[in-house]
């Protein structure tokens, strides 16, 4: 595409994923007690390692990358795991890079049988996992929308959030989506695969004029950042907090399988098994490069799958576009600064379409799965989405149960894809060894 075409449409891509992104260092960085600057450094070092993560997984760096259009970035799955061993007084910080470091290499060489799975993801197990993903995350994009979490954790614990719910936020997203309806409707051309941008915008200078903006700090940031390696010391590698990132990569690795796909059916691209390893691999790679630069884990990040779902741009080179957008912020404070500046309420009015998109890109495949012949397809649907909704609708259901137990089934997204795959299985057999995946 032309330069300009690339650069909106990376831009788009970015602001759908940032939101997200940001989250993470920075609740990694309070949770461990970190100063300012150093949460800052960890912003910036975040966006850098996204960027060239996604540049991998789009373009592809010898037997790594999956060559689709898809958004790097980190995952909140890890997060509970990264808190708990940097609160370790042995370890600190340094602990938490040398485990990301090390889930790096098992998940490198994990890659490899973890791509066999792809004949287990046949069109009513990728539909079904598709779902429950957007179903799954609807949850944050509505928190988002209402400007943030119900609670908040001060001193002394946690206390209703007084922004929670606030008029003017649902407003304004209300806006940014109707915004994005209206240019999907009635624009033409490259304009109509611009709404969520052009709805982000517009909700973004409603707010600044509104004086909802809080740009305080903007002053003491930086023109320019170098992120540098091993900024907070060298990696400290432990048994425990490596074991802990492993089991997180393998969850991890479970949901992207079916977002490899997913991708996959929509660019009427065949996902061999081979293809999936090297999709996989850029999990491990990003781990290894994410712990060197001093950052977390990085998986697919499914709201920008659903950005594909919106604008049908399916080019793998403006998501990478999109990628080298976020070097840059990585070495630009005061830039990143004031996109991190944007409230979660303008980026939770367009997230409710991006995660409906997922769970619409579920259902349109779930369309070419045959439900008239084989009536057990929707025993698999029906109960995979039950199980997978349980955490959403009612979080504390596993709270009386050993902690290993709410750890495993709080994850309505790893519930819901374990069910398709083993009811795929118990209904339909085991699929033979070969076979690819590609839309019909």
């Amino acid at each position: 595409m032309p330069a300009p075409k690339l650069l909106a449409l990376g831009l788009q891509h970015v602001l759908v994923m940032y939101a997200g992104a940001v989250a993470v260092p920075l609740l990694v960085g309070n949770a461990l007690g970190l100063p300012k600057d150093q949460i800052a450094f960890l912003v910036s070092a975040d966006l850098f390692c996204c960027g060239i993560v996604t540049m991998i997984q789009c373009l592809g760096l010898l037997n790594v990358g999956a060559r689709l259009p898809i958004m790097m970035g980190i995952s909140f799955t890890a997060v509970p795991a990264i808190i708990a061993t940097g609160n370790d007084p042995e370890l600190g910080i340094q602990g938490v890079f040398g485990a990301v470091i090390a889930s790096g290499v098992f998940t490198l060489i994990a890659a490899k049988f973890f791509s066999k799975w792809v004949r287990f993801f046949p069109a009513v197990v990728t539909g079904t996992v598709m779902l429950v993903i957007g179903i799954a995350l609807m949850r944050v994009g509505v928190n988002w929308t209402a400007g943030g979490m119900p609670t908040i954790m001060t001193a002394d614990g946690p206390i209703p959030n007084p922004k929670y719910g606030e008029p003017f936020g649902l407003a304004v997203a209300a806006l940014v989506l109707i915004t994005i309806l209206v240019v999907t409707r009635f624009c033409k051309g490259f304009v109509a695969n611009l709404g969520v941008l052009i709805g982000i915008t517009l909700g973004f200078i409603v707010s600044i004029i509104a004086g909802r903006v809080d740009f305080t700090g903007l002053g003491d940031a930086g023109w320019v950042n170098i992120v540098t390696p091993f900024h907070f010391g060298w990696p400290i590698f432990n048994l425990w907090g490596t074991v802990a990132l492993c089991a997180v990569m393998v969850v991890m690795m479970i949901e992207a399988v079916g977002q490899f796909v997913a991708v996959g059916d929509m660019a009427g691209q065949k996902i061999s098994e081979d293809r999936l390893a090297r999709g996989l691999r850029t999990d491990g790679l990003g781990n290894i490069i994410g712990g060197i630069f001093n950052t977390f884990t990085y998986t697919t990040y499914a709201q920008n799958v659903g950005l594909l779902q919106i604008t049908n741009v399916l080019s793998r080179f403006a998501v990478a576009t999109g990628g080298a957008m976020l070097i840059v912020l990585g070495c630009l404070p005061k830039v990143a600064f004031i996109s991190a500046s944007i409230p979660s309420y303008v980026i939770g009015g367009a997230a409710v379409v991006m995660f409906g998109m997922v769970s619409a890109t579920g259902i349109k495949i779930l369309g070419r799965a045959d439900f008239i012949n084989n009536r057990r397809n929707i025993y698999i649907v029906a109960v995979s989405l039950a199980l997978s909704a349980i955490p959403v609708v009612a979080p504390g259901i596993y709270n009386q149960l050993p902690p290993i137990f709410n750890k495993i089934f709080g994850s309505g997204i790893l519930v819901g894809t374990f069910s398709a795959l083993l009811l795929n299985v118990l209904f339909n057999g085991i699929p033979p060894k070969g076979q690819e995946i590609e839309a019909h």
